[in-house]
């Protein structure tokens, strides 16, 4: 039976009908040339992806280059750490808060992210906002990355705008009964942002640190941002 990486992914080229060339053994191999305190078999979802990868690129049907330039673009050029600089500069420049509130895409142009036309709805002690797109799932993939299941589930899509309250104690969050939801509804031509409260206490902290705290779900309204334990953030 196939112990390490290279035996299972060997394995399953094999069964695939694609031959397992010296650079793709060398690739499969890498990682038990030398000393690396990790397990021989990694875990299965990773292990799939990677048996994926290899097979496709063993019959040509993808780039290595294409793909590596993919990845690191998921990684670094899009996702929600640019939604967190987004919002950890609005909390931090008000005359730049100012600007998102009202032309958001132009806003985004000054710090050099393209987007579609968007909208960025601030929450408030008294206001709290919930983005949904009913029709489908469109949504600010430049800020936030790749949508999640649920912002794409029919259930989300319905619900939200039937009983956002109930939605939003699924995801965890009680909002007191004199807070006013408002739903957005995302289009194909306009997205919508949701611009977090600020936590109380954050008042030293740098841009870069309050960026760290924003996550993905504060931004469409299914989560407010919150502190770490004490003593974990800068």
């Amino acid at each position: 039976m196939p112990t390490t990486r290279r035996d299972v992914l060997s394995a399953g080229l094999a069964a695939a009908g694609a031959a397992v060339t010296p650079s793709l053994a060398h690739a499969q191999s890498h990682d038990h040339d030398h000393d690396h305190d990790h397990q021989d078999v990694p875990s299965d979802p990773a292990l799939r992806a990677k048996a994926l990868e290899s097979l496709m690129v063993a019959k040509g049907l993808v780039d290595p280059a294409a793909l590596d330039a993919l990845i690191d673009t998921y990684e670094h050029k899009v996702g929600p750490h640019i939604g967190g600089s987004v919002v950890g500069r609005a909390w931090k420049d008000p005359a730049f808060k100012r600007r998102l509130l009202t032309n958001g895409t132009a806003a985004l142009a000054e710090l050099g992210y393209g987007q579609h036309d968007l909208t960025v709805v601030e929450n408030t002690p008294k206001v709290h906002n919930l983005v949904v797109c009913t029709l489908c799932s469109c949504y600010p993939w430049t800020l936030l990355g790749l949508p999640p299941v649920w912002y794409k589930s029919a259930a989300y899509r319905s619900r939200s705008v039937i009983d956002p309250r109930g939605v939003l104690r699924e995801f965890g969050l009680n909002l007191p009964d004199d807070v006013e939801v408002r739903v957005w509804d995302s289009t194909a031509d306009l997205r919508y942002l949701v611009l977090p409260e600020r936590p109380a206490g954050t008042e030293a902290l740098s841009e870069a640190a309050l960026a760290a705290l924003v996550t993905r779900d504060a931004m469409t309204g299914v989560a407010k941002v919150t502190l770490p334990p004490k003593g974990t953030h800068a």
